[in-house]
């Protein structure tokens, strides 16, 4: 249970309710519309997640076998130790800059999900 009451009074609620899991003292500032904004950056950060995941792995699924040399008995060819280290950063700066996008993703009230709110 998510909410803007007191810890007392909301640990009351979820006992008579059978909830298990309360956060109480939510600072939503009386805009209702933080619950909408808070479930879209979680779904949008679970779904930068899964693509940062998914590219991971085929990456590293491609990557690895090179790295290991199974071009060599097709072409001749090793991979450098350099140039697999190079690799496997550009992988993680590229699942850094996926994650960073959240950053500039706008949600269905046209406001940014990282945008710092000035008192």
């Amino acid at each position: 249970m998510l909410t803007g009451d007191g810890n007392t009074t909301a640990d009351v609620v979820a006992r008579e309710l059978g909830i298990d899991e309360v956060i109480a003292e939510a600072l939503l500032n009386g805009d209702l519309l933080g619950i909408v904004r808070a479930r879209q950056v979680s779904q949008a950060t679970m779904r930068n997640i899964r693509q940062n995941l998914f590219f991971a792995f085929v990456y590293n699924a491609a990557g690895i076998p090179i790295a290991g040399g199974v071009l060599y008995p097709l072409f001749g060819m090793l991979l450098s130790p350099i140039v697999a280290a190079l690799a496997m950063a550009l992988c993680s700066i590229s699942v850094i800059t996926n994650s960073l996008r959240l950053r500039t993703q706008r949600l269905g009230d046209g406001v940014s999900p990282l945008a710092v709110k000035k008192p």
